[in-house]
């Protein structure tokens, strides 16, 4: 009678742990801390686990041994504006009315009624900050304290848009470059040197400050978009000149983000990722990073202008070292975060879905049925669907066979018209040298499909088609 009394109470035992365990799981009472560093035109091959061996990145080499590496990661659009809506948002830029990049004193920004990645977690009792570029509307009404975070310190938009553009006169007439403290302006901005280590100061600070509740870090570095500033500490370090002397510096900020986690025992309960707007300006030359093997970059949909370097960790949650070649888009961030979190989704639509068991290996196919890369105003420029990639007729920047640029001058973009449809297989082929629509023309009619559903929601100025779901951004008068 005894040992059956016993057999039953390890059975119970057993099945009030396991009901705990899941009841724990879908109601975390204490939710992980999001940390997002976001850094600005860097390159897929711009950090050593992804390719590089003329820059030393050993703090994101570690962050990828101790959690994903991702491979067909994407940006959602390759351009600086766009690209941070989509993973801020869920959404692909377009739906909310966000393309290009917002030049200073803009009239618009990012539409009141929308829902941040911020203002989610807000909801959940998260303290956010953000250390770093906005760029989603420097009208008042637009900067990052109306669109949820708590703090913020630095720039409104990209730190090229100031008066020693080298194309200021002929071409631009920006104003001062004015560095914020929340909503005030504290400096007009005539030396970057010590930017990217204020920057990481501020967000080590703010994870000192909130060690104990949930919080939400955004980093979205200037660096390494032009001009290419460094710090006395890490001029000359780099095998890549200045371009590698700012990775190396980014790679620093990674590491002291890190170390305020681990010395705050915050190791465990982080989610940190780390990636790219778009790929790198092409034009500047050798203050250009490398989409190496891919082909083009920024301001294109071919590989090199929106596939990224993408690592998250998450202790214990996410397995390590581990390589996830699946396709994934900026879009699906905000919906992941909000399963990691048991955080509500916002109300309004998003085009992200959450990749939580792609993250975790639990699933080897993306949630998503296709991904759509749009460029300038709503233009449909391509689709990715499975291996494939197919590219409808536009016109794109290259610069192949061009000057390129040096030393911080641009050279000069030429224009190249595609003018039928091309396919190619990024399995056999990632660096898109092979067409092969032809011999591929279910493929090819099953992506013009797809391509019609999207046209129908979000529109292609393509065909001069015009959405029934699109949204407007926000518009001061």
């Amino acid at each position: 009678m005894r040992r059956l009394f016993l057999i039953f109470a390890i059975i119970l035992l057993f099945s009030c742990g396991e009901k705990a365990t899941k009841s724990l799981e879908s109601t975390p009472e204490n939710p992980p801390n999001i940390v997002l560093i976001f850094t600005d035109d860097q390159g897929y091959r711009d950090v050593g686990v992804f390719g590089a061996d003329d820059i030393a990145t050993p703090h994101l080499d570690q962050l990828a041994k101790e959690g994903v590496k991702l491979t067909s990661y994407y940006a959602a659009q390759a351009v600086c504006s766009a690209s941070r809506a989509g993973i801020l948002t869920g959404c692909y830029p377009n739906r909310i009315g966000i393309h290009n990049a917002m030049m200073p004193n803009s009239n618009k920004g990012l539409h009141p009624s929308e829902t941040t990645l911020a203002e989610m977690l807000k909801g959940k009792g998260y303290r956010t900050g953000i250390f770093g570029k906005w760029h989603l509307g420097d009208h008042p009404d637009f900067l990052p304290t109306k669109n949820g975070f708590d703090e913020w310190f630095g720039i409104p938009y990209s730190n090229d848009m100031w008066p020693l553009h080298p194309l200021q006169g002929p071409v631009f007439d920006f104003g001062p470059l004015p560095l914020y403290s929340n909503e005030q302006v504290i400096d007009t901005l005539t030396d970057q040197t010590n930017l990217t280590t204020q920057i990481t100061e501020h967000s080590v600070e703010f994870i000192n400050s909130n060690k104990n509740q949930p919080f939400f870090l955004y980093v979205p570095h200037p660096q390494p978009h032009v001009p290419l500033f460094v710090s006395e500490k890490f001029k000359g370090k780099s095998n890549r000149g200045l371009y590698g002397d700012v990775i190396m510096e980014i790679d620093w900020s990674v590491g002291q983000i890190l170390d305020a986690l681990k010395t705050n025992g915050l190791d465990e309960k982080t989610v940190v990722i780390f990636t790219s707007d778009n790929g790198p300006w092409l034009a500047y030359g050798n203050h250009a990073g490398s989409a190496l093997p891919f082909r083009e970059g920024k301001g294109t949909a071919w590989e090199g202008g929106q596939r990224e370097p993408f690592i998250i960790r998450y202790l214990d949650k996410l397995p390590a070292g581990k390589t996830i070649d699946v396709p994934v888009m900026a879009i699906d961030i905000l919906p992941t975060i909000a399963e990691i979190t048991d955080t509500k989704l916002p109300e309004k639509t998003i085009d992200g879905k959450s990749v939580w068991k792609v993250f975790t290996g639990e699933s080897d196919e993306s949630p998503q049925e296709a991904y759509f890369f749009y460029y300038r105003v709503n233009e449909l420029f391509g689709v990715r669907y499975g291996k494939w990639k197919l590219y409808f007729p536009h016109t794109y920047r290259s610069m192949e066979g061009q000057e390129p640029g040096k030393d911080g001058l641009p050279g000069t973009y030429k224009m190249v018209d595609l003018e039928e449809i091309e396919l190619y297989d990024l399995e056999k082929d990632p660096s898109e040298t092979n067409d092969v629509a032809a011999e591929n023309e279910e493929v090819v009619e099953k992506i013009k499909l797809l391509a019609t559903t999207m046209r129908t929601r979000l529109g292609d100025a393509l065909l001069d088609l015009e959405g029934t779901e699109t949204r407007p951004p926000g518009i001061v008068e």
